[in-house]
């Protein structure tokens, strides 16, 4: 607990909270169905926000002896990274998409603006939340990376059930099998790529991940240069 409460670790955290809860304004606004005003929502992510930078900036560094936010990556698991992204956004474009987006519409950007929307969002917290925060505090709490990492796949594939159970969604048993699988696969690399690139690797995978929704709007109102 020492490493948390330092006043640099507060004070870093607090930054980068700020930031980010400005960045998931635009996902907020065009919300239709919020639960309560904006500004409640805003100010709920950023004290939350504060919370989870914290855990980062206090335990990453010294227990991966990696940067969070790193300028120079490998060229090795950048180029992983890569090739996987656009693998893995080739695999959603073709068969998993047209299955999920009438059973998840909302996980679906309408439109360019959404789209930009939502990047910044998941850029800026999901990936903290369901990301970050809880590898490094997993790590702080076991000091071993593979046991950080299993739990980490078993906490997104637990999300991505109670999600699925939520939303009542029926989906064949071979989409069921690719989800979860893949969601326990992503578990191990979003840890491995979050070890080795901290923040910045794992954001550029997302980032490749995100651009197949892009294909959608080729040629449609809205998109920069259609």
């Amino acid at each position: 607990m020492r490493h948390l409460l330092q006043p640099r670790v507060l004070r870093t955290a607090s930054i980068a909270a700020a930031v980010g809860t400005l960045a998931c304004y635009p996902e907020l606004s065009l919300w239709l169905r919020r639960p309560g005003p904006i500004w409640y929502l805003e100010a709920s992510i950023f004290i939350g926000s504060i919370i989870l930078w914290g855990f980062v900036f206090a335990w990453h560094v010294p227990y991966t002896g990696h940067p969070v936010f790193s300028s120079r990556l490998e060229p090795r698991p950048f180029i992983a990274a890569t090739l996987i992204a656009v693998v893995t956004a080739v695999i959603f474009h073709i068969w998993l998409d047209p299955s999920l987006r009438p059973k998840f519409p909302e996980e679906y950007p309408s439109d360019f603006q959404h789209w930009l929307a939502s990047v910044l969002f998941v850029l800026t917290f999901s990936q903290l939340f369901l990301i970050f925060a809880p590898f490094d505090w997993l790590l702080r709490l076991f000091k071993n990376r593979w046991v950080a990492a299993t739990l980490l796949a078993v906490l997104g594939t637990a999300l991505l059930a109670m999600k699925i159970r939520k939303e009542s969604a029926s989906l064949p048993p071979q989409v069921l099998a690719l989800l979860f699988g893949g969601r326990v696969m992503s578990g191990f690399l979003l840890a491995a790529l979050y070890w080795r690139g901290g923040v910045v690797l794992v954001g550029w995978w997302s980032l490749l991940l995100q651009c197949r929704f892009l294909l959608d709007y080729a040629g449609h109102p809205g998109l920069p240069g259609s």
